[in-house]
């Protein structure tokens, strides 16, 4: 459900939000200025994860996740009745501003508690399919979100610009309370739940997290970059260059998505089991190469102007981002201990997405713009892919080790000595 909230907004930027909230400006800068909003969530989510991260690591997963769900379920509802620029004039565009940083503070602190309630609940050989059901959300998410614009999207013009793509977003506040239902229901992890009762919860994670394990946060937000730039191109992206730059047309465009999530959806467990047998690396490496590998083809394919040709090229690039993303879950959950953990991959899953995500759909607007093709835009997508490769091999390897509580021992000491100096 906070998927879809989140999604629909990236939907409507690239479709309605350019006309809507900068109508005063020419047709390119009014999508980069909507793509601006869109970025703003990104700038808020490390925000997020450093403070919800600070209350999942001493009150508790459970408790953060009913919090963060209702913040984007109020903020996604207010854009649905939010005026445009006709009516209140360059208030709207501050106002929607607004409201996408919180709904990326609330997204910043969602993720790392929803991968920790899967993954500290599982069985220890089955973290990476268990975790991967948290990854299957994104597609979810964003495949509820283009099926119901598809469906206002049969409307004219003129009607979804008036009032029509409000719909997704009133709905999305509606879908909120369904989550916090299952939500309330749950149990707090067994892990938190363990540290808890022994009382050795940290009284400052972040602090813990920068001075014990700086170079795990650069490394799995490095890890994390071709992921974002990829998906947030083909989704995003590739929503405005499909409808505006080779008319496919927007309903063709969001069926083309529609389709590579559906994909997506069923792959991510099968790549998650697979982490689970022979590794988290493996798995994560092989599909980042095939998101550089296919770059270029996806470009292809989508300037043949068929439809069918598109369908394949979207296809096979989302099946890469599949096996990267379905065991990425576990792969930065086992980096770090539990009094640290919601911490640590919040930190290091938002400055990911904050260097990937946020600028993907800016620079390859601006990128297609001063080179007239897309080539720079897919040696972009190659760079991204090699820095991630590079973080990836960095990490050790650690599906088949535990998910210990605290550091080890001998760590641990020599932390206190420090604290005592």
């Amino acid at each position: 459900m906070e998927w879809y909230d989140f999604f629909i907004y990236g939907t409507a930027a690239g479709l309605v939000f350019n006309e809507l909230f900068f109508p005063q400006y020419d047709p390119l800068l009014g999508t980069l200025l909507s793509f601006v909003t869109f970025s703003a969530a990104f700038v808020a989510r490390p925000i997020g994860g450093v403070l919800f991260g600070h209350f999942g690591d001493k009150v508790g997963r459970k408790s953060m996740l009913v919090l963060t769900l209702s913040i984007m379920g109020t903020t996604t509802f207010a854009v649905g009745v939010l005026p445009s620029y006709q009516t209140i004039g360059v208030a709207a565009p501050i106002l929607l501003v607004t409201l996408r940083f919180v709904q990326g503070l609330s997204l910043g602190g969602e993720y790392g508690g929803a991968v920790l309630m899967a993954v500290e609940h599982a069985p220890s050989r089955r973290r990476g399919y268990y975790g991967s059901w948290v990854q299957m959300g994104v597609p979810a998410g964003l495949m509820l979100g283009n099926a119901v614009f598809l469906a206002f999207g049969a409307m004219s013009q003129e009607t979804f610009l008036a009032w029509g793509w409000r719909i997704p977003f009133l709905i999305g506040g509606v879908f909120v309370l369904f989550g916090l239902v299952v939500r309330l229901k749950l149990g707090e992890s067994p892990n938190f739940a363990r540290l808890k009762q022994d009382q050795d919860v940290v009284a400052l994670p972040i602090a813990v997290l920068l001075r014990r394990h700086p170079k795990q946060v650069l490394l799995t937000g490095g890890a994390y970059l071709s992921i974002g730039v990829t998906f947030y191109l083909a989704t995003v992206f590739g929503l405005s260059y499909g409808a505006q730059q080779l008319e496919y047309g927007r309903n063709a465009m969001l069926v083309l998505v529609f389709l590579a999530m559906l994909l997506t959806f069923i792959t991510l467990p099968l790549f998650g089991a697979l982490s689970d047998r022979i590794g988290r690396r493996p798995v994560f490496i092989g599909g980042t190469v095939a998101m550089g590998a296919l770059a270029f083809p996806w470009f292809w394919t989508l300037d043949t102007g068929s439809f069918f040709i598109a369908a394949i090229g979207y296809l096979a690039i989302c099946t890469g981002f599949s096996a990267a993303f379905g065991p990425l879950a576990a792969f930065f959950a086992e980096a770090f201990e539990t009094e640290i953990r919601y911490s640590g991959i919040s930190s290091g899953y938002t400055l990911g997405t904050l260097a990937s995500s946020a600028l993907a759909p800016i620079f390859a607007t601006w990128l297609l713009d001063r080179t007239g093709g897309y080539s720079a835009v897919a040696w972009y997508m190659i760079g991204t892919a090699v820095v991630s490769v590079v973080c990836a091999v960095a990490l050790r390897e650690t599906y088949a080790s535990g998910l210990p509580d605290r550091a080890p021992a001998e760590e641990s000491k020599t932390e206190a000595a420090r604290v005592a100096d």
